[in-house]
């Protein structure tokens, strides 16, 4: 009887201790949860830190970009190999198994619940799928459904069912922190009621006033099937036709790096990357992650740098052979002997030795995308504390204006694109066999 007295009296205690009393003193928010950021599944830790930013050797004659700057970096995390062909096509499956889903829903099949509801049974705004729901392949209207995903049979090959990529459409929606933070909002507190002041620009092109906070939601619908044909087209009299039907799709190339992507499909890719990730620990009621991204210029140089000062390559040394006199890297050596580091065409990730930093291929094998626009007098504008130049191109504009940065070299460049600090450009609705991506995503707390 005393011991439960004494557990009455202390729960008492703490209830009243932990009351909602103002006792005059800046406590601040109480019950606040800690967050210990996890450590993202194969990605790289990139302190924060400061480095000389631009070429470390004699530049190429006219390049125009031979400027070196002090530059400071905040702390992130980098993928330690760039993008594969399986990671990618879970990207790839999503869109096609949401696509179906939708459909499904929409086409309301008795007993089958594709989209989530609430209590009362209305479809949550906007459709969220029900991935738990079964599909049926036996039911007719959904034999039918799943028809209208493949191609029409006027244009199979050989009467072969095969998803119709041209249907493979992925809808996104961005916030453009950019316009918005250029906009005023002024409140009328005679009339009470505020408006925005300014104007901003659509993705046609026009420009209208700034209504609400939902002029700054961009809406976005990108094709995610990577383009295979790059291989054939992007080389004349050459034979790449078995890189072409092969390279994404066959289980042998899973681990390579996935190409044929432009850098608006990869920007997609990481806001799908970013949703899928948060949707999973909200699940678990853990607050939103940092999102993923394209690195800046900056960060890739600094993360492909590895800590060491100066260094012309990622291993640090300024020869692309080691000690043995075999590549460090893959891309096109001597006279253009290709196969002479391992590989004729881009090989397996994380086939070569990371650098300082835990990071694979940060030179050669393929080039890889940056969310920066190119411009070849960005080191002498833009700021020392994460430098960063972005443009957000619209599909009329001029190719000039289209222009993204590429870093790393490939495998069909020559050695001075290799270098940490060589800067090259493709534009952002181009798709190459030999331009990729990683993601990176900011660290989240003390550096």
């Amino acid at each position: 009887m005393k011991k439960v007295t004494l557990i009455g009296f202390i729960v008492i205690l703490l209830l009243t201790s932990c009351g909602s009393s103002n006792n005059g003193e800046l406590t601040g928010v109480v019950g606040r949860k800690k967050f210990f950021e996890p450590e993202p599944f194969e990605m790289a830790f990139v302190p924060a830190g400061n480095f000389m930013m631009g070429p470390s050797d004699q530049d190429a004659v006219f390049a125009m970009n031979s400027i070196s700057k002090s530059v400071t970096v905040d702390a992130f995390w980098m993928d330690q190999c760039e993008i594969t062909n399986n990671k990618y096509r879970q990207f790839v499956y999503y869109v096609r198994d949401s696509i179906l889903r939708t459909k499904l829903g929409n086409a309301d099949i008795a007993n089958r619940q594709y989209f989530m509801v609430d209590a009362e049974g209305t479809v949550i705004e906007p459709n969220v799928l029900n991935w738990e729901e079964k599909i049926d392949p036996k039911e007719e209207t959904t034999k039918a459904t799943i028809e209208e995903m493949y191609y029409p049979p006027e244009e199979r090959f050989n009467g072969k069912k095969q998803v119709d990529i041209r249907k493979l459409n992925y809808s996104y929606f961005w916030v453009d922190n950019q316009s918005a933070a250029k906009s005023t909002y002024k409140f009328d507190y005679a009339n009470n009621t505020g408006k925005y002041e300014g104007q901003i620009t659509n993705n046609d092109g026009t420009r209208t006033d700034i209504k609400d906070r939902s002029s700054f939601i961009k809406h976005n619908i990108v094709n995610c099937y990577p383009d295979t044909l790059c291989w054939i087209r992007d080389f004349t009299y050459s034979f790449n036709d078995p890189q072409s039907s092969l390279y994404f799709w066959h289980p042998s190339f899973d681990d390579y790096p996935v190409v044929g992507v432009s850098w608006v499909q990869a920007s997609a890719f990481s806001i799908w990357r970013t949703d899928y990730m948060n949707s999973a620990l909200r699940k678990e009621g853990i607050a939103d992650v940092q999102a993923y991204r394209l690195p800046l210029e900056t960060e890739w140089e600094y993360a492909a740098r590895g800590g060491l000062d100066l260094n012309m390559y990622p291993w640090g040394g300024p020869y692309t052979r080691n000690y043995k006199g075999c590549f460090l890297a893959n891309f096109k050596p001597l006279r253009g002997n290709y196969i002479d580091d391992g590989n004729v065409y881009a090989g397996k990730v994380g086939s070569y030795l990371p650098n300082e930093y835990g990071l694979f291929d940060m030179a050669g094998n393929v080039s890889e995308w940056t969310c920066c626009a190119y411009h070849l007098s960005a080191y002498i504008f833009e700021h020392d504390l994460n430098s960063n130049f972005e443009y957000n191109a619209k599909p009329q504009d001029p190719p000039v204006l289209k222009r993204k940065v590429i870093r790393g070299g490939s495998w069909k460049d020559i050695a001075y694109f290799l270098q940490t600090s060589s800067r090259d450009y493709e534009y952002q609705d181009s798709t190459k066999p030999f331009v990729g991506f990683r993601n990176v995503r900011s660290y989240i707390g003390v550096n």
